[in-house]
């Protein structure tokens, strides 16, 4: 084969390879809708976290979610910075042992959020709705916590739920 040849069939080749290696490129998915799972995935499009399933009872409704888990250092140190769309079932749980109080704020996340605090016994202990994006100053538990759920600003309010409102993931 000539060099001519030779040329075309490797960049023939290096097309395929790159075609087949976009693909599968995790870029496709973070194109995703947000908030929308990958067909057959339980992982999130955006932050890559498992998605698992989250219920707040309150009184006698059931409210189902969708969480994304920050259950390691680096995910509960990102939670949902820089993301600039929630669904109204959707949330992140940041899971704790429940022996100590947490304290969160809001340094580049451009929505604002209800960060449901979650007490030893699974029931929320306080809320703090609607939290200005951006902001710097803590916001803090009240007593030690066994979670803290973020969903979108405003939701829990919409939704009737309150302290003492029991919730399992």
């Amino acid at each position: 084969m000539g060099r001519r040849g030779m040329r075309g069939t490797l960049i023939g080749l290096g097309m395929a390879a790159a075609a087949l290696i976009g693909g599968c490129s995790p870029q496709a998915t973070a194109e995703a809708t947000p908030g929308a799972q990958v067909a057959g995935s339980s992982r999130h499009p955006v932050s890559g976290l498992e998605v698992i399933p989250l219920t707040v009872t309150s009184d006698a409704r059931i409210h189902r979610f969708d969480v994304e888990v920050a259950d390691t250092p680096d995910a509960q140190a990102q939670g949902l910075m820089f993301r600039t769309e929630l669904g109204p079932d959707e949330g992140m749980i940041f899971p704790y042992d429940g022996t100590t109080a947490q304290s969160f704020y809001m340094q580049n996340t451009p929505i604002p959020l209800d960060i449901v605090f979650i007490g030893p016994d699974r029931t929320i202990s306080n809320i703090a709705a609607m939290t200005t994006p951006y902001s710097l100053e803590s916001i803090y538990s009240v007593g030690p916590v066994l979670g803290v759920l973020e969903l979108r600003g405003g939701r829990a309010a919409e939704l009737g739920i309150e302290p003492g409102d029991r919730v399992e993931w």
